[in-house]
């Protein structure tokens, strides 16, 4: 007898989708249980939020009284989650632990030490060995409103961890670092990525974004007992006047209707009183429009605008500071936020380098340029830029967003061969290609494939190339780009003061020869690259490599030749003393063999160590060296260049 809890199955062919299109059974069942429980169906309304440890936590922290929470003292925290199992990976994750230990992040301006749940002192290599293998890390900067009240976090980042391991439900393995060179002294956590059974640690996106704020505030409302009516009221009032997003103007996007209409009505009289002061300044703003009535239309994009707005408000704090420190003095109008969109090349002296972001590693430059205005940089990602020292004379570029010359020379060679690219077929269109030459263009899919999966690759090698893979080729660089906005080029690491008189060739001495020199406005740096220009001048007549004839100044043939020479031969025989090999010139034409062991900076150059067993030369440095630290490399000298080959023999890839 069938009762009703009876079912029956009905089985199909496998992977039948069964009667209804486009839901397989499994499917189908899930939207069952979905339904017989109450929860959303599994679909296009799942997005993940509640996989992993801590979402129970999440769930019940997110659910308390709103009001309530209205009282405690506020957080902030940020996290990353960050993968280990790429390409120096590892590498990027040393660099942070070093970077977060840096100097001048204690109160009294020492290094940072990083600790941990029961000691004050933790070695980063050690921590760092445990994470060999692992496939990820976390990382979370947790910073309380009211941390300038606390003489030490330790205490505070201590039992936040613990309660977090509880939240979890597993052991963690953390370190951690406490910075109080800001406004606003905060915490730097790393966490190791396993649990204390060896498993992959996958924390919930909902306790990361919410859950561990939540924690965090309630520890600092304990220690620091929670927020007064005045406190609050005061906190809410500044708002008003803030040319940034605020707690105020997201309401206010909560509350507006489709056609952008929101009213400053409220029942609370000091919220009503909030609501109509925030659209009032924003009004100002042009962000907001009167309607009568009480009513307003909020400007579309409101909130990236204001988000906007915030960082320059941040940037231009950030010059004021630098301006003190340094001693500088502008006009208003000499103050550029330099714009990659729309920046021309300049030309300056670094005068700070800084951290715009610390969780994604944002830096930013201050270079005081010969156009006479002090430009703010946002140069992108830490590691993309090389240390350059403060002083040191740079060129700062927008990094290009178009297609490159090998993304032409793809799209032509696949439009000639059915949307197809291979090396062979690359050698077949074009006989005069070498097959190194081919396998550039391979290496170039290759990393956009990587990154956007914009390209397909075959199994026997062939790629499949779109008809628009130069408006995707051109995206990639776009892509690329947001994490590395411009190029740096350092033209001197020797400050300007030192140039007038170095016995070697310099950026002065290149300006002074040019033929198309740097323009100077007689402001700020461009007024000192004036005044030095005639002190060097000064100084190479007075070292007979040049002449003073009716008030002109004639440079002797090949000044920056005879300067560098002086110079190489100089630092050539300090580096004879310290190794205890002699030096060897190597001119054009020659033959270079050898281990690179180093790169060598000259006021006007860098120069590569090329060690042999019993002599070392210098040749000009490439960036392609720096992968080959302590590994064999030989190449022929051309001009001031140089054709390297990498590796031992003479076949393996060249690079110009």
């Amino acid at each position: 007898m069938i009762g009703e809890d009876d079912f029956e199955p009905r089985l199909g062919r496998l992977r039948s989708r069964g009667g209804r299109v486009g839901h397989s059974y499994l499917q189908r069942v899930l939207h069952a249980q979905a339904r017989a429980g109450g929860g959303k169906p599994v679909g296009k309304g799942f997005n993940g939020s509640r996989i992993g440890r801590g979402a129970i936590a999440a769930r019940m922290l997110g659910s308390r009284d709103r009001f309530a929470t209205q009282r405690q003292r506020r957080v902030i925290v940020k996290s990353r989650l960050i993968l280990l199992n790429r390409p120096k990976s590892l590498d990027a994750a040393r660099a942070h632990l070093r970077y977060i230990q840096r100097d001048g992040v204690t109160r009294e301006g020492e290094p940072g030490r990083l600790y941990g749940a029961g000691r004050d002192k933790i070695d980063g290599r050690d921590f760092l060995d445990r994470q060999a293998g692992d496939r990820h890390q976390f990382r979370f900067i947790v910073s309380p409103e009211d941390g300038s009240e606390y003489e030490d976090l330790k205490p505070l980042t201590r039992r936040l961890m613990a309660q977090m391991e509880l939240d979890l439900g597993t052991k963690l393995d953390w370190v951690a670092v406490d910075h109080f060179n800001t406004g606003h002294p905060h915490t730097h956590i790393v966490v190791r990525g396993k649990t204390d059974q060896g498993r992959d640690l996958v924390i919930a996106p909902e306790y990361l974004t919410s859950g561990l704020r939540e924690r965090a505030a309630e520890l600092v409302s304990i220690d620091l007992g929670p927020r007064t009516d005045v406190q609050i009221k005061d906190r809410l009032q500044r708002e008003v006047e803030q040319e940034r997003l605020t707690g105020i103007d997201r309401r206010l996007l909560r509350d507006m209707d489709v056609d952008r209409i929101v009213t400053a009505a409220d029942p609370d009289p000091f919220q009503q009183t909030l609501r109509a002061g925030r659209l009032k300044k924003l009004a100002d703003l042009g962000l907001a429009e009167a309607r009568g009535a009480g009513r307003w239309t909020l400007a579309g994009g409101l909130d990236d605008t204001l988000r906007r707005m915030g960082e320059r408000g941040d940037i231009i704090r950030t010059l004021q500071r630098a301006f003190s420190a340094n001693s500088l003095e502008r006009a208003p109008g000499d103050i550029a936020i330099a714009d990659p969109a729309t920046m021309t090349p300049i030309v300056g002296k670094i005068v700070e380098r800084g951290l715009s972001d610390e969780m994604n590693d944002r830096h930013y430059l201050i270079v005081d340029a010969t156009d006479g205005r002090v430009h703010y940089v946002d140069i992108g990602r830490g590691a993309a830029t090389d240390v350059i020292p403060i002083g040191a004379v740079v060129r700062v570029a927008p990094t290009q967003t178009q297609a490159r010359v090998v993304d032409r020379t793809i799209a032509a060679i696949a439009e000639a061969n059915g949307g197809r690219y291979s090396i062979d077929r690359h050698l077949r269109h074009d006989p005069s290609a070498t097959e190194a030459f081919a396998e550039m263009h391979v290496r170039r899919l290759e990393a956009i494939r990587k990154l956007t999966q914009d390209v397909e690759r075959e199994p026997d090698g062939t790629w499949t190339i779109a008809p628009d893979h130069i408006e995707r080729a051109a995206a990639f660089e776009a892509q690329r780009a947001r994490a590395t906005p411009v190029i740096v080029d350092t033209l001197s690491s020797v400050p300007l003061d030192r140039q007038a008189g170095h016995d070697g060739a310099t950026w002065l001495d290149r300006e002074l020869v040019s033929a198309q020199p740097e323009p100077l406005r007689a402001v700020g740096f461009g007024a000192e690259v004036a005044a030095a220009k005639v002190l060097r001048q000064r100084w190479l007549v007075e070292q007979e490599l040049a002449d003073e004839e009716q008030g002109r100044v004639a440079y002797r043939a090949n000044l920056l030749t005879r300067l560098r020479q002086r110079e190489l031969s100089r630092v050539a025989g300090k580096l004879s003393d310290e190794l205890g090999l002699s030096y060897v010139e190597s001119k054009s034409g020659d033959r270079v063999e050898g281990i690179y062991r180093r790169p060598v900076d000259l006021a006007s150059d860098r120069y590569a160590l090329v060690e042999k067993s019993r002599e070392f030369t210098l040749v000009p440095w490439r960036p392609v060296l720096e992968r080959h630290l302590d590994q064999s490399v030989s190449g022929v000298m051309k001009g001031d260049g140089i054709n390297w080959t990498i590796g031992r023999g003479r076949s393996g890839p060249s690079v110009s």
